[in-house]
């Protein structure tokens, strides 16, 4: 049986989720919705560099849209406006970026997250 004085990992893995049991919840939640949203803006060709026509794919960058809708919808009333304002801006400009980018934009209400959102214009 390994203890962490005789396995240098175990001891690691310890203190990860001791950090993580520190972390607030908003933290946690507005950190997974930055991933999301940077995701996002990179499949939606958003990306800095030379290659970001080549990283596009707006079929994920749908599905991650969906999601961030979906977390920042189901989350706002927990993390309050001053953290939700700002999620729900980064996600309209995501919402609208994708219309853009898209050859054949969605009706208005049907774009990705809009079930959840409402109409984005």
């Amino acid at each position: 049986m390994s203890t962490p004085e005789t396995n240098p990992d175990s001891n690691n893995a310890t203190n990860e989720i001791r950090d993580i049991a520190e972390v607030a919840a908003v933290e946690i939640i507005t950190t997974a919705a930055v991933h999301l949203m940077s995701a996002a803006a990179v499949k939606c060709g958003l990306a800095e560099g030379h290659d970001a026509e080549e990283l596009k794919d707006l079929d994920e960058a749908r599905k991650l849209i969906t999601a961030l809708a979906g977390l920042v919808t189901s989350a706002a009333p927990e993390i309050g406006s001053q953290h939700a304002g700002p999620l729900r801006d980064g996600l309209r400009s995501l919402q609208l970026a994708f219309r853009e980018a898209s050859s054949f934009p969605d009706e208005p209400g049907k774009g990705p997250g809009e079930k959840l959102t409402g109409p984005v214009n």
